[in-house]
């Protein structure tokens, strides 16, 4: 069938972008050869490194920019016709159904959607469950997704990044997924000015933002949805190429990242100028020998056998959770963040801090935003409270589209010792050994940080990558709790701090005498044994703006 002047016409013009964007980049080539010895030629006989418009007008870096703008250019492209694709799918989806009619019969309706498929993969020259997917997705976005269908229809995000808005919005009733779209996609949404959206990260790192709002907001609680997982947890074993297989494990959150920090930490702690295997060489064999002897015998992968040493390990997993206080002591089931992962039910984080933390450190957030407050020191060295608190500002390492956890992640003077930089939070990096390394060995620089904002980056050709941020949220205070606030005002001259719209000398008035505390008939929480406070030193913390907090956990502890 012969398409549409008005196809043959739009197709022409891609065709002629096409080429402006080759000539772009046939026209900033330099005489010369690549590094692989393949000639280019252009800019008139410029030779490489010549300066052909004074300083600052360098053609190799035209060539650079000009490349990197066509890279951009392509990308913002590949979106743009990736929304025309969906909407064409959607239209042949409604059109289709019309001419067929309403289907007499399930038997019939099966053969209409299979129909369908085909026509599609046959169109696309895709398969059938290709072809199928892109129905379901085109469906969702031109049915429930206008904002996200619209991004993708302006080149803002990627095809990719409406795919994970869909399936993040897979079990969402209609509100609900207008509330996770408009959180990362409506313009009025409050974020921080050096914070990327989701065009500019990957959509894999996206895919984690938009699990964790999902979490956090679901209708259905985290703790039900929990159980309901849990008993899916697996093992599943997949064949591969060359001798080998992959052996994984569906389990529950503290346990899987508990496992894989201690993986990290004995790899790295037999690391040595004796041993030849890489990290990741390292890890496989200790989960060798993990399930097949449950010893640390390092005889397994270098030929020599299986190791049977079942001595223990004195290495411990770290985890690092961050949990509500009432949530803690289980006055509210709101979900605490567990490090490297995300969201985990009140639940997990209690058993948690109650059977598996050594040590348990208070940290100081903002009640308006839910944001870690600073922590400075004058000296070069970086304590650990200092080290855990990064962990807590980044979440992963802050170079763009990195999501190396925090446990493997290094501090960094931002602006070096030496030239003046002091050792607090906000003149701190926290990046990965990889991305630590390419800012001592080339071009890409770190740009200033925040107590609790992460460094962008600057590359050698000039561009300004910004980093991704933690999506920090205020506790959640029970509605109980908070008709039951004193109206008790702060005395004159008091520094005015509110948690919950309520002066905080009104909320110790209340909470610092336990006979005041008067909880529901239907709140019956655990006994939670919390270990002691090991207490940085004072002058690794931050001026606290709430010194009655020990008051009320001490109280509440003893009414619960």
């Amino acid at each position: 069938m012969e398409s549409t002047t008005a196809v043959v016409e739009a197709e022409a013009a891609v065709d002629a972008s096409v080429a402006a964007f080759r000539a772009v980049l046939s026209g900033a080539a330099v005489s010369g050869t690549t590094g692989s010895g393949t000639a280019v030629s252009g800019l008139g006989g410029v030779e490489p490194g010549a300066d052909a418009g004074g300083v600052g007008d360098d053609p190799l870096q035209r060539v650079a920019d000009n490349a990197l703008d066509v890279l951009a250019g392509v990308a913002r492209s590949e979106a743009k016709l990736a929304a025309v694709k969906a909407r064409a799918v959607q239209v042949l989806a409604a059109a289709t159904s019309v001419v067929n009619g309403p289907p007499s019969s399930p038997q019939e309706a099966t053969a209409q959607d299979r129909s369908l498929v085909a026509e599609v993969g046959c169109a696309l020259v895709i398969g059938d469950r290709a072809a199928g997917a892109l129905l379901a997705e085109s469906h969702a976005l031109a049915t429930a997704l206008p904002r996200t269908l619209a991004a993708l229809g302006s080149g803002t995000i990627s095809w990719q990044h409406a795919r994970e808005m869909v399936d993040q919005t897979v079990g969402l009733d209609r509100a609900g997924a207008a509330a996770l779209e408009a959180h990362f996609l409506d313009p009025d949404t409050p974020r921080p000015a050096g914070a990327a959206t989701i065009g500019e990260m990957p959509a894999y790192r996206f895919k984690a933002k938009a699990r964790t709002w999902r979490e956090r907001h679901h209708p259905e609680s985290l703790e039900k949805r929990h159980t309901k997982a849990a008993a899916d947890r697996r093992v599943e074993y997949r064949p591969d190429q060359d001798g080998m297989a992959w052996l994984s494990a569906c389990l529950p959150a503290d346990q899987a990242i508990a496992g894989w920090n201690r993986l990290n930490a004995l790899s790295r702690a037999a690391q040595g100028p004796t041993e030849p295997r890489t990290l990741t060489q390292l890890s496989a064999d200790h989960f060798a020998q993990a399930i097949l002897t449950s010893g640390t015998n390092a005889s397994i992968g270098d030929g020599a056998g299986i190791g049977t040493d079942l001595t223990p390990s004195s290495i411990r997993a770290q985890v690092l959770v961050t949990v509500p206080v009432l949530s803690l002591m289980g006055v509210t089931d709101e979900p605490a963040m567990l490090d490297g992962y995300g969201p985990i039910p009140a639940s997990m984080a209690r058993d948690l801090v109650a059977n598996g933390a050594d040590s348990f450190y208070r940290v100081l957030v903002d009640p308006r935003d839910g944001a870690p407050l600073e922590i400075g020191r004058s000296s070069y060295r970086v304590t650990k409270a200092m080290r855990n608190w990064l962990r807590l500002r980044d979440g992963q390492c802050p170079f763009p589209g990195c999501s190396n956890p925090s446990l493997d992640n290094e501090a960094d003077h931002l602006l070096a010792w030496h030239h003046g930089g002091t050792t607090g939070i906000s003149n701190l990096g926290h990046p990965c050994p990889k991305h630590h390394k390419l800012r001592h060995t080339s071009g890409w620089k770190p740009t200033p940080a925040t107590k609790n904002q992460p460094p962008g980056w600057t590359s050698p050709t000039g561009r300004h990558y910004k980093s991704e941020h933690q999506d920090w949220e205020p506790p959640h205070w029970p509605d109980w709790v908070t008709e039951t606030w004193s109206a008790a005002t702060k005395p004159e001259g008091q520094p005015s701090l509110a948690l919950g719209g309520m002066p905080v000398q009104g909320f110790v008035e209340h909470f610092g005498m336990p006979q005041d505390l008067d909880l529901p008939d239907n709140v019956d929480p655990p006994d939670v044994d919390v270990p002691e406070d090991p207490g940085p030193t004072e002058d690794e913390l931050p001026r606290d703006p709430f010194p009655e907090w020990h008051l009320l956990l001490e109280a509440s502890l003893a009414v619960l």
